[in-house]
C-alpha cells in the first residue's frame, strides 16, 4: 500500500506527494531546476539508488519543457499546489474555460482519492465566477471527506456549503457513550465504532487545531480497534 507524503499543518494535513518515490523524485527535479550544482549534488548524493532510479541530473533542462510545473505534471505526477498555480495562471490569462475544466480534472476521484481539498478549490473558484450554487454543492461534497484533509479552515468551507453547526453537533453527540450504545444496539461491530469515533475526534481537532486535546483519546479508539501499531503512532513526540 503507498502511503502519502504530508504535511501536518494546524487545521489538518496538505498533500505533499501520493508517495515516497513521487515526493522525492519531485524534489530532486526542482533542486535540478535551480541550478546550484552544490546543493544539487548533496541532494543526490543523499537520495543514493532512490534517487538514480527516479531522476537523471540534467533531465529537466534537456526537456526543453516549457516550465517546471509543466515538466511535474507531465513527468513526475499530479500535486496540488501545482495545479492549483495552473488553474490560478490560467485566470491570470482571463482564461476562465480552461481554468474551470483544470479545476474540475483536480477533483476526479482516481487523481486524490480520500482528500477533500480538490473541492475545496474546485468551490472556491466556482464562487470566484459567480457560479455560487456549484460552489455550494462542491463545497458540501468536500464536507463528506474527512475534514482534516480541507487543506484549510473548516468554516471556510461550511460558509461556501451554507452549512450551519447541525453536523457538528450531530459528530459530537455520536462520540458519547449514549452514542456509542446507540450503535452497540443496531448492531453496529465495537470495531468498527471506534474506529467511526476515531474519525470523529479527527475531524472535531480540525476545527480549531486543537490536536493535542484529542490525542489520547483517538489512540485509544485504535488500540480497542485491534490497531495497536496505530495507537504508538498517534502518540508517537519527537
Amino acid at each position: 500500500m503507498e502511503m502519502p507524503v504530508v504535511e501536518v499543518q494546524r487545521h489538518g494535513v496538505w498533500l505533499l506527494a501520493k508517495n515516497v518515490d513521487q515526493f522525492i523524485h519531485r524534489i530532486l527535479v526542482e533542486q535540478d531546476a535551480l541550478g546550484s550544482a552544490e546543493s544539487s549534488n548533496e541532494l543526490f548524493h543523499a537520495s543514493g539508488d532512490a534517487g538514480d532510479k527516479l531522476y537523471r541530473k540534467g533531465d529537466f533542462a534537456k526537456s526543453n519543457v516549457s516550465s517546471l510545473d509543466v515538466y511535474l505534471l507531465q513527468k513526475v505526477g499530479l500535486f496540488p499546489d501545482v495545479l492549483e498555480r495552473k488553474v490560478m495562471k490560467h485566470f491570470e490569462k482571463g482564461d476562465h474555460v480552461s481554468a474551470l475544466v483544470t479545476g474540475e480534472f483536480y477533483t476526479k476521484k482516481e487523481n486524490f482519492p480520500g482528500f477533500a481539498r480538490p473541492f475545496v478549490f474546485n468551490a472556491q473558484i466556482l464562487l470566484k465566477v459567480g457560479r455560487s450554487v456549484e460552489a455550494k454543492d462542491a463545497a458540501r461534497g468536500a464536507l463528506k471527506s474527512p475534514w482534516w484533509t480541507l487543506g484549510c479552515k473548516y468554516q471556510d468551507v461550511a460558509d461556501i456549503a451554507e452549512w450551519e453547526d447541525e453536523q457538528i453537533e450531530y459528530i459530537k453527540e455520536k462520540i458519547t457513550e449514549e452514542g456509542r450504545q446507540e450503535d452497540l444496539k443496531k448492531g453496529k461491530p465495537l470495531e468498527q465504532i471506534v474506529l467511526d469515533e476515531a474519525a470523529f475526534l479527527l475531524d472535531l481537532a480540525s476545527i480549531d487545531g486543537t490536536w493535542n486535546e484529542y490525542v489520547e483519546r483517538i489512540a485509544e479508539c485504535y488500540d480497542k480497534a485491534g490497531l495497536p501499531d496505530i495507537a504508538r503512532f498517534v502518540q508517537y513526540r519527537d
